[in-house]
């Protein structure tokens, strides 16, 4: 008896963190919408005056320089730089490729597209060393006071350059470090790419506008299309070349060092995405590990000062729930196919009906509060028009989440394994389709 009330303390524990860990995907999409009401309600309308989108003349154009790090970019990079230097409202900017070792045609659609345009200058890496690597070397060649990081298969929209400006320019910006887009899907010939779109829209249009309305901050970039400060990024060291994403890195150096991160949805950019599965899910492990790499590498700063980082908290414990929530996913799982086999196989039915039943409740709630979130996010991103893509919903819900949480898993040892000083950040880069719509 006294052992058993020794004991009820720590079921009471238990259960709680049971609780925690059952509701933690329902109470985090909950969190995303309550957040996005918050920037729309307030935060957007508070700070409407900060930034004047206005067209700039050449006089008051910044120089910039739009930096492609490429490797082995052989399908895109051409449709990408044609379209760089022919369709962008703006006339003082270079674009400059730092080839990273590529060993298809790459180089030799670099060599000739030199002697179309004259502000396309290329700097040549023999090694695949990466593309934290890459951007290093070409921040060195770079003249732009401010860099434009642009992957070969992204472009950005006409009047992106100016309005990537606006948030730079004048002292009231002066510790500014970056502005990362709001991004959109190129190719969308695939219900796999076609329904990124509704995933891009809660990613970017609920989770960063919740980080910049709570916070002030956000805690990632978009490697794909980001506009830097040079200074910003001379600063904090450049890109860190041993992760799997330099651009979550940064931006947390950034924020650890004083700097203001800007997420701006009024300005769109467009990347090729995955097709099928098995690309997705290598993408996803990217974008997994990277964020557990950043919160391995920061964990001890912010835990050692927590009234200093107070703001960092939040995304250290979402990242730590993400990843614990996820090994208990999948061990749960595997329990409840266990144990359905089980009673079914020993004509325990009642049982078997009992967990439908609560498996049932469970994805109900679920599936209520992620169609919140992809609702708002579809409703206030680029002023409601990807709202025919609610279509895709059901897929997103069904498969993503579960592709983010099996890659979360797979790459938990790997990012540790990182940050003892076994990374590497060379890349492969993936198998594409040609798209020009």
């Amino acid at each position: 008896m006294e052992i058993m009330q020794t004991l009820k303390p720590f079921e009471s524990i238990w259960n709680f963190v049971l609780l925690l860990l059952v509701s933690y995907p329902t109470l985090g999409a909950f969190a995303w919408f309550i957040g996005v009401l918050c920037y729309q309600l307030i935060y957007r309308h508070r700070h409407k005056d900060d930034i004047e989108f206005q067209p700039l003349t050449p006089e008051e154009q910044p120089f910039i320089t739009i930096m492609i790090p490429a490797h082995n970019e052989e399908v895109m990079i051409e449709h990408t730089i044609n379209y760089l230097m022919n369709n962008l409202n703006y006339e003082k900017y270079e674009v400059l490729v730092t080839d990273d070792g590529s060993t298809d045609e790459t180089p030799a659609i670099l060599e000739r597209l030199q002697s179309v345009y004259d502000n396309l200058r290329v700097v040549t890496i023999k090694k695949n060393q990466g593309k934290a690597h890459a951007f290093n070397v070409g921040v060195g060649f770079a003249r732009g006071e401010f860099i434009l990081s642009n992957d070969a298969d992204s472009i950005p929209e006409p009047d992106a350059l100016w309005k990537y400006m606006s948030y730079f320019m004048g002292e009231e910006h002066a510790n500014t470090a970056a502005v990362t887009a709001n991004m959109d899907v190129q190719n969308r010939s695939t219900i796999i790419a076609k329904s990124q779109t509704v995933e891009f829209s809660s990613i970017v249009g609920v989770i960063k506008r919740s980080q910049v309305s709570a916070l002030g901050n956000m805690y990632a970039y978009s490697g794909a299309n980001t506009m830097y400060r040079r200074d910003a990024l001379i600063d904090v060291g450049l890109f860190r070349q041993d992760r799997a994403t330099e651009d979550i890195s940064i931006a947390w150096d950034h924020q650890l060092n004083g700097w203001t991160t800007v997420f701006s949805p009024d300005i769109l950019f467009y990347m090729n995405v995955p097709e099928n599965l098995d690309a997705l899910y290598h993408q996803r492990k990217r974008w997994a590990k990277g964020g557990t790499e950043v919160l391995l590498t920061n964990f001890k700063r912010v835990v050692s000062h927590p009234g200093k980082y107070l703001k960092q908290w939040a995304f250290i414990t979402d990242q730590t729930l993400s990843i614990i929530w996820s090994l208990f996913f999948f061990v749960s799982t595997l329990i409840f196919l266990i144990s359905l086999v089980t009673f079914f196989f020993t004509g325990n039915y009642e049982r078997v009906y009992h967990m439908f039943c609560m498996a049932f409740i469970f994805v109900t709630f679920e599936m209520f509060a992620g169609v919140l979130q992809l609702l708002s996010a579809l409703i206030v991103d680029d002023r409601g028009r990807k709202f025919k893509y609610l279509i895709f919903m059901p897929l997103y819900m069904l498969i993503y989440w579960q592709v983010n949480a099996l890659a979360l898993v797979t790459t938990l040892i790997p990012a540790v394994k990182t940050i003892l000083g076994y990374g590497s950040g060379t890349w492969v880069s993936p198998v594409r389709k040609h798209h020009t719509e």
